[in-house]
């Protein structure tokens, strides 16, 4: 199975990372985490995207806050798909992140999920392997439904409730 790379412009992004992680794990999909900043360290966040096929990645995932330019970044050098993952920063609370993320110029796209929402990233992430890997396509759909069970239930407490 192909691996998901995750790269953080900043430790201080841990905590959105750790929701992408736990459904990683969930869903049993092998990832790597880094720490490369699109401005402090571009060399290394660029060999990394410039390498990523060839080291076995499938998809990356790029979490960054204010001007977010790690997404962009990665995907000026790779061709695998790249999930931007706005944060919150200190001024604009992720609205800054999420337009530097989402507008990228025609050519370089970067799929864009919600400000801090990791997991929506992971998710992502694992349906783009799942195109060429049908165990985690059934353990996707398991999620799915089981979410939906989930929902059910609670439909059903409150008209018993109400």
């Amino acid at each position: 199975m192909k691996k998901v790379g995750i790269v953080m412009g900043s430790d201080s992004d841990l905590p959105v990372i750790q929701k992408a992680v736990k459904v990683l794990r969930e869903l049993d999909v092998p990832f790597e985490t880094h720490v490369y900043s699109a401005h402090r360290t571009p060399r290394e966040a660029h060999a990394f995207a410039a390498g990523a096929r060839e080291n076995g990645f499938g998809a990356l995932i790029a979490a960054a806050g204010m001007a977010a330019h790690l997404a962009g970044a990665l995907a000026a050098v790779t061709t695998l798909p790249v999930i931007g993952l706005p944060c919150t920063g200190p001024a604009l609370e992720g609205l800054d992140a999420l337009l530097s993320t989402v507008q990228m110029p025609s050519g370089i796209p970067v799929a864009t999920v919600g400000i801090n929402n990791g997991a929506n990233a992971a998710l992502l992430a694992a349906e783009i392997l799942s195109v060429e890997d049908a165990a985690l396509a059934e353990r996707l759909a398991a999620r799915r439904a089981a979410a939906a069970a989930a929902v059910l239930a609670k439909d059903a407490s409150i008209a018993e409730r109400l």
